[in-house]
């Protein structure tokens, strides 16, 4: 009798002791502050209902990562669990989340049905597992509020975003009678399945295990399951996150660790070991790929692609974070994800000027990356200044945003800076919300790759882009650079005539492909028909330019007389004004709503990129409006130098 007495003793001195250690490790999910103009959870639902399964779970685990998470569900709970072994009492506490993965803020949440796949992937990001049957119905036990199961009929929706808001709204409406007893933050069970780790998953392939929707009398309506592929996703089933790192017998153990030993297993397994843990990353699954968080990779801006930001992944090149997701821009692989999804939907946040960023890289070599100002700056009366920015030749989206020159950086991050300069318009025109498109062709080459590819494909790329936002009241520009220019010309190909929301065209040394013929009656009938629309062409005198002790350009084929031929043919009906200052000739129409500046070059120099670095982006968005020359000068010293990332 005493050895008995003893022996419960000494187990009840071990929990005791467990839990007193367990208090002193709190596990919170490392996660960034929720931005209070995040989506909430109905809004969230609604814009994904159309998106196939891969789409909505990027949205999702994009949105996760970006922090739009409840802060109720970022403390874990402690699960202390015991077990005799070889006639050794262990005691061990794991930390599990206090409800399923969801989305949104406490006073709007969405509980959200994932592939284990991406589950998975959540999971590895916010060093977590998935539970395992036994840990499913030990946290059942152990919870507070115990909601009962609220099946639905099954049918062929049950696999839809609808019905899976419907059966949100039903969950959030039981747990509504427990708050004031037991607030979020309460570990709550009962309300729906578990996508579980299972012994059983090393004999199968692609197969999702879902166990759980506890009774009320402890037992699950749903036993162990894996008849479902891991592409299967219905209403009942959600996820819970546990924390990786688990308390046994008063030392740090892992969840892994634990479920690989024949003496401690039992603590959280009732299939015995379990070597393998996780869930794979199968083609198929989902089609979840990594979400690339920042606007440009080489310049020190990147996010990266963890939720724990250490010193170590703070001082990574972002060049090689971008390669660890196998997502390096050289190799990025094909998307079929949904051009237009929503905004704010897959954009992620910068550490640099609090900015916002998507990429997209198309099937046929387009790469799209969008960069927009934080939330706030949106608003419902602010239009948005939706700006296409078609690259140069030979440069790329990062070349083009530019940054502040290290030793050993390619000199083409410091002859354009559109990025800086965006940031100088920002805080200049406060009355839109400027958001950049940047388009990169697939061999940095807008005129080769049109040579592969229609010009209604241009057309069809920046519709989508353009659906984004369609939300909001949008104002397009299309500007371009250089070869950037044969994109802004194909668009003009494609269309019937330009349409009402394009509210300003920007040249900026470009227009080596106009044709008189294709292109002067479009412009012309656009300029007529908006009294907002603007014309702004910037161009030098290319075919005196040296390169090489050579010409390089011939009178007529370069910015310089294609500029004149465009002249020639808008001003018949337009009426101009010509001046010249310090060798810069400056022809305007329309109150300034055309505008033409034409440097001369007497020194045989190469102004191609000069008159882009020299502010000249600035000055193709603000020509012909009152901001125009306030803060900056065309061809002068830069006024954009503060925003350099």
């Amino acid at each position: 009798m005493k050895c008995s007495i003893d022996h419960h003793l000494k187990t009840l001195l071990q929990i005791t002791f467990i839990c007193l250690a367990s208090s002193g490790f709190a596990r919170n999910l490392e996660l960034p502050a929720r931005d209070t103009n995040s989506l909430d959870g109905y809004t969230f639902a609604r814009q994904i209902s159309e998106l196939s399964l891969a789409e909505r779970e990027a949205v999702f685990a994009n949105e996760i990562f970006e922090g739009n998470v409840p802060p109720f569900l970022r403390t874990f709970c402690p699960v202390t669990v015991t077990n005799i072994s070889d006639s050794q009492t262990n005691v061990a506490t794991f930390f599990t989340a206090p409800d399923y993965l969801a989305l949104g803020s406490d006073e709007n949440y969405f509980l959200a049905p994932l592939s284990p796949n991406t589950a998975q992937t959540i999971a590895d990001r916010l060093g977590c597992v998935l539970p395992t049957r036994k840990m499913v119905d030990t946290i059942y036990a152990a919870a507070e509020v115990k909601l009962p199961p609220s099946p639905i009929p099954p049918s062929a929706a049950m696999t839809t975003v609808s019905v899976f808001a419907q059966h949100n709204q039903t969950i959030r409406v039981q747990r509504a009678t427990f708050l004031t007893a037991q607030p979020l933050g309460a570990l709550t069970a009962g309300h729906k399945k578990d996508v579980v780790i299972s012994a059983r998953l090393a004999g199968v392939t692609n197969k999702v295990a879902i166990y759980g929707w506890h009774l009320a009398n402890g037992l699950p309506i749903q036993p162990l399951y894996l008849g479902h592929t891991a592409a299967w996703v219905d209403y009942s089933q959600c996820i819970r996150l546990v924390s990786q790192t688990m308390i046994v017998n008063g030392a740090k153990k892992t969840v892994a660790e634990v479920l690989a030993d024949p003496q401690l297993c039992g603590l959280i397994s009732d299939e015995g070991v379990i070597t393998n843990g996780r869930y794979q990353n199968i083609p198929g699954g989902t089609g979840f790929r990594p979400v690339v968080s920042d606007v440009a990779p080489e310049t020190g801006g990147e996010q990266g692609l963890t939720s724990n930001f250490t010193a170590n992944q703070q001082s990574a090149t972002p060049t090689k974070i971008r390669q660890a997701a196998e997502f390096d821009r050289r190799n990025a692989r094909a998307t079929n994800e949904t051009l237009s999804l929503p905004w704010p939907l897959m954009f992620s946040a910068s550490p640099n000027f609090g900015e916002l960023a998507r990429e997209i890289q198309l099937p046929d070599e387009v790469r799209v990356l969008i960069n927009a100002p934080a939330r706030a700056a949106f608003a419902k009366d602010k239009p948005v200044l939706l700006v296409f920015y078609a690259l140069p030749n030979g440069n790329s989206i990062e070349q083009t945003l530019g940054k502040t020159l290290q030793p050993g950086d390619d000199w083409h991050f410091a002859i354009q800076h559109i990025g800086a300069q965006t940031r100088w318009l920002r805080n200049t025109i406060t009355n839109r919300t400027i958001v950049v498109a940047y388009l990169e062709a697939g061999g940095k080459s807008w005129p080769a790759w049109r040579k592969q590819h229609s010009d209604q494909r241009i057309q069809e790329i920046l519709d989508g882009v353009r659906g984004i936002f369609a939300a909001s009241k949008t104002e397009v520009v299309l500007a371009s650079h250089s070869g950037g220019g044969s994109l802004v010309f194909g668009y003009l190909n494609a269309v019937a005539k330009i349409p009402d929301d394009v509210k300003r065209i920007a040249f900026l040394d470009s227009n080596y492909g106009y044709d008189s013929k294709l292109h002067a009656g479009k412009i012309r009938d656009w300029l007529v028909a908006g009294s907002e629309n603007r014309l702004c062409v910037l161009a030098y005198q290319d075919y005196l330019g040296l390169l090489n002790g050579k010409t390089f350009v011939s009178e007529n084929g370069g910015t310089w007389g294609r500029s004149l031929a465009m002249l020639d043919d808008l001003s018949a009906p337009f009426r101009f004004n010509s001046r010249t200052n310090g060798g810069l000739k400056i022809l305007s129409a329309l109150n300034g709503r055309i505008e033409f500046m034409l440097k001369e070059n007497p020194d045989r120099k190469i102004f191609h990129t000069v008159q882009v670095e020299r502010n000249g982006f600035i000055h193709a968005l603000v020509s012909g409006t009152a901001d125009e020359g306030k803060g900056y000068e065309y061809f002068g010293e830069r006024a954009y130098t503060k925003w350099i990332q």
